[in-house]
């Protein structure tokens, strides 16, 4: 189940770091093997309402901060992931991606989680499609 999945992810954290990628500018890299439908990491930070996300997205774009890392759970609830995030923000883009988000729901707060789609080597960069 997602939630034994979620609370082994806490246990257990997989091995990932941030560095150059070719993708763009920085990404996500395994460091160890990832099989495929393993949670690889929550996606956090801050949880914020649209209307608070409308105003950042213009500030942050004000404030020359070219990426968004704004992520939408539902409807009026947003993470913003750019001033308290972790390494999931990091994580690029991909139209054939080895990973995809997942919205789950532990505890009565939902949360956003990357699986693996196949099995992921040791220094493949993680992407989804976003």
């Amino acid at each position: 189940s997602d939630i034994l999945k979620f609370n082994q992810l806490k246990a257990r954290k997989k091995e990932l770091k941030f560095a150059k990628s070719a993708i763009h500018d920085w990404g996500l890299f395994a460091m160890e093997r990832i099989d495929a439908n393993d949670m690889v990491i929550e996606y956090i930070g801050e949880i914020i309402r649209q209307k608070i996300a409308d105003h950042r997205e213009k500030q942050y774009e004000r404030m020359g901060i070219g990426s968004s890392y704004l992520f939408r759970i539902d409807d009026d609830t947003i993470i913003d992931a750019t001033k308290k995030g972790n390494l999931a923000r990091f994580i690029n883009h991909c139209c054939d991606p080895n990973c995809n988000a997942k919205i789950i729901t532990v505890d009565g707060h939902k949360k956003i989680v990357i699986y693996a789609k196949r099995d992921i080597e040791e220094g493949e960069e993680i992407t989804y499609d976003y």
